[in-house]
């Protein structure tokens, strides 16, 4: 019995058939306005010299241009088209055939997953359980059990950051010589990789974990008796937004997100969720990100660039501000929060700003600068000397999640 879906994924053709569209839409559009605002400029100053003989030169310049443009621009829409047709055929290899075009697949749904869900749906992750690079069909009994044989009572789910995918668990394994779900695996519990389209919007994406952690539990091969959720950055926001998510009035609809008043059921079986540099209290970087389009914005030959900035997912915006007060933890479940520093300790100026890189150490507690807390009674995990990504596999980590889920 096939442990995966079967359903046709997207081919290399489909990537670039989206790469030419991209370059039209977004890399030719800016060129195209840069050179335009710049030209302006130039021409406006020759004016104030020459007055109007500076015309002639000018309209032939905006024509050629002009012609230029539209020619770049016309090839690459037909090479996107004729790539479309490609695909649709079967003809060439399936980007989910090789790691690394499943690792470019989650990156490009990461910063335009909600644009691609749209308008290219072929190329739009769902929200799935993974196994052996394959979609697991959770809503079949015989694929649960041919995917987790050994399958225990113990269930610790694992859920990646942004245009991420479960193959970053493996990230520096040939330094610590095994991995998170490894480690969690030798004792005694069963790891379950999930991967999600990282640029839908937060709490959408929680909605669809919901429903699909319930699957999980309600086809378990055997009975569930503990949950961990274990999330990298975004993952851990995701895990949040889920766990949020009320039970549906009606079970036999096998949709989460109705809300009835009640918990779902498979949050009681939480015990533990374990968050590795999330942005609970948003991303500087993100931030970062916003003033530098508004900034790029106030000059008309800077301002194309600003506008590449700000084609960015519902998923890096919901980066921003996090996940508000009114997603409360769950009551019974014992909190982990792991926050990273490049330098040393995060109690200097450097540390205490950018913490791991991306996400400040206040932000990864779930504490702003008022005091406030997400999680009054957690305990947290300081690494120093590490970023963002490090946290995927540190041996301080590592130590904390054996004692932790012991």
């Amino acid at each position: 019995m096939s442990t995966s879906t079967t359903a046709p994924g997207p081919r290399l053709l489909d990537g670039l058939s989206l790469l030419a569209q991209t370059a039209d839409d977004l890399v030719l559009a800016t060129v195209r306005d840069t050179h335009d605002a710049v030209a302006g400029r130039i021409y406006g100053v020759a004016r104030l010299g020459v007055g109007k003989a500076v015309a002639p030169p000018q309209v032939a310049h905006r024509a050629i241009a002009g012609a230029i443009f539209n020619g770049i621009g016309l090839a690459l829409r037909g090479s996107s088209k004729g790539f479309d047709k490609l695909a649709a055929a079967g003809i060439g290899p399936g980007l989910e055939d090789d790691p690394r075009g499943r690792l470019l697949t989650a990156a490009v749904n990461g910063l335009i997953g909600d644009e691609l869900l749209r308008e290219r749906p072929e190329l739009a992750i769902p929200m799935a359980v993974r196994r052996d690079g394959r979609d697991v069909d959770v809503y079949d009994d015989a694929s649960l059990r041919a995917a987790y044989p050994e399958a225990t009572g113990k269930v610790a789910v694992f859920l990646h950051g942004l245009c991420e995918d479960e193959q970053c668990w493996q990230l520096h394994r040939d330094r610590t010589g095994t991995t998170y779900p490894e480690a969690l695996e030798a004792q005694g519990w069963t790891p379950v990789l999930l991967r999600a389209n990282s640029g839908l919007p937060i709490r959408q994406n929680g909605v669809a974990l919901a429903a699909l952690l319930q699957q999980v539990v309600d086809r378990w091969p055997t009975e569930v008796h503990r949950i961990a959720l274990v999330g990298h950055s975004m993952g851990a926001l995701i895990m949040r937004a889920s766990s949020a998510v009320m039970a549906s009035p009606h079970p036999e609809g096998g949709r989460a997100g109705s809300a009835s008043g009640a918990p779902a059921a498979w949050t009681r079986l939480v015990s533990d969720v374990v968050s590795l540099g999330a942005p609970h209290r948003g991303s500087w970087f993100a931030v970062s990100a916003g003033h530098g389009s508004r900034l790029l914005g106030w000059l008309e030959e800077t301002a194309p660039f600003g506008r590449i900035i700000d084609r960015q997912s519902e998923g890096i915006l919901d980066l921003v501000e996090g996940l508000a007060e009114d997603v409360p933890p769950i009551g019974h479940a014992e909190y982990r929060l792991v926050s990273g520093t490049i330098t040393r300790t995060g109690w200097n100026p450097i540390g205490g700003i950018f913490g791991d890189g991306l996400v400040a150490p206040l932000s990864a507690s779930g504490r702003d600068r008022r005091g406030r807390e997400l999680f009054p009674d957690a305990t947290v995990l300081r690494v120093g000397r590490t970023d963002h990504f490090g946290l995927l596999n540190h041996p301080k980590v590592l130590a904390g999640l054996r004692d932790w889920l012991a």
